[in-house]
């Protein structure tokens, strides 16, 4: 469905009211500002008379058509093609939402598509609206108020990304740890949608880049604008590389922790197996009940087999413990030389 249609002439809305897309095609034609036309989800009607409107090429409305293509800038005769993911932190559900934004931009328009509802982009008109030196420079400050409103966006959701990390690094060393298992599955779905974020955010700096360095002349008169926008883009791209270098630490520390209690738990098993070995031996001697055994009728014999396996008991303990002492002199000797 159409969003809003607006005519701009010297960064100056013409009509509060939305236009139609007739409307936008006589203003198109002739040519004395720009029309920007926002668009959600739109029918393939919709987009047909879009296409024939701006002369759209038809490569670059199959891409709308197919959606979910990665983040790009890609330039066609007569317009750009310009492919922005949008992302939402959902603090309830403690995931990430993803959406995605078309940019058709041309000479005297600006057509905008969203796909999904990751982010809002109503704002963007707003604050580009209340800049009229802003949007006097064309369709190119479309292309940054929508920008910088995504990038922006994405801040929220790396926040929450760091929240969810701090939970599970909690977690994982706490010594009330519960089930590893879920921590584990945890982290692997943080590290998988941080995955999805690295791919929404890094392919935006190679064209940010260029444009800072003034590689695109169309996008010159807000080249300081956009240095702006790709200085954020950096810095989210290293807060989610090092976030995901985190979540990976984290997640051979919760491997290396599960594996060392385990090992204790075998441990005590096999300690508690050792003291009960030789007096399970003794009673199972003296439980076989053949007539012929010397000790089955001596009066003391059930006294003394108690005290046999009572003995056997408390040597291997002390054993055990006297092992472990051992164990933890050698180490302190170790770290104090």
């Amino acid at each position: 469905m159409i969003v809003d249609c607006a005519h701009y002439r010297d960064g100056v809305r013409q009509a509060a009211e939305p236009l139609t897309l007739a409307e936008a095609r006589a203003c198109r034609a002739a040519g004395d500002g720009f029309v920007w036309l926002g668009l959600l989800d739109p029918s393939e009607d919709e987009l047909v008379a879009t296409q024939e409107i701006f002369s759209l090429h038809e490569l670059a409305v199959d891409d709308t058509r197919a959606k979910h293509s990665r983040p790009k800038f890609e330039a066609y005769e007569g317009h750009y093609f310009v492919v922005l993911r949008t992302a939402r932190y959902d603090d309830a559900r403690e995931q990430v939402d993803f959406g995605e934004v078309q940019l058709f931009l041309g000479d005297g328009f600006a057509v905008l598509v969203r796909e999904g509802r990751a982010s809002e982009l109503a704002t963007a008109r707003r604050r580009l609206e209340a800049r009229p030196d802003l949007l006097a420079a064309g369709p190119v400050a479309v292309l940054w108020g929508v920008l910088d409103k995504i990038v922006d966006d994405y801040e929220p959701v790396v926040r929450g990304l760091e929240r969810d990390g701090e939970e599970v690094e909690a977690s994982v060393f706490s010594e009330a740890a519960s089930d590893a298992t879920v921590t584990t599955q945890r982290i692997y779905f943080l590290k998988r949608e941080l995955s999805d974020v690295y791919r929404t955010v890094h392919p935006l700096l190679g064209p940010l880049d260029s444009a800072e360095r003034g590689a695109v002349p169309q996008l010159e008169p807000l080249r300081s604008y956009f240095r702006d926008v790709n200085d954020h883009v950096k810095l989210v791209n290293e807060e989610v590389v090092a976030l995901r270098d985190q979540l990976t630490s984290i997640l051979q520390a919760s491997i290396s922790l599960s594996s060392h209690r385990q090992n204790e738990v075998v441990r005590k098993i096999s300690g508690w197996a050792a003291i009960i070995a030789v007096p399970t031996f003794i009673a199972s001697v003296y439980g076989m009940n053949f007539g012929d055994m010397p000790e089955l009728h001596w009066a003391f014999g059930y006294p003394l087999a108690l005290a046999m396996m009572g003995v056997a008991a408390i040597s291997a303990s002390a054993r055990m413990s006297l092992a472990a002492y051992s164990i933890c002199l050698l180490f302190r000797g170790k770290e104090s030389g």
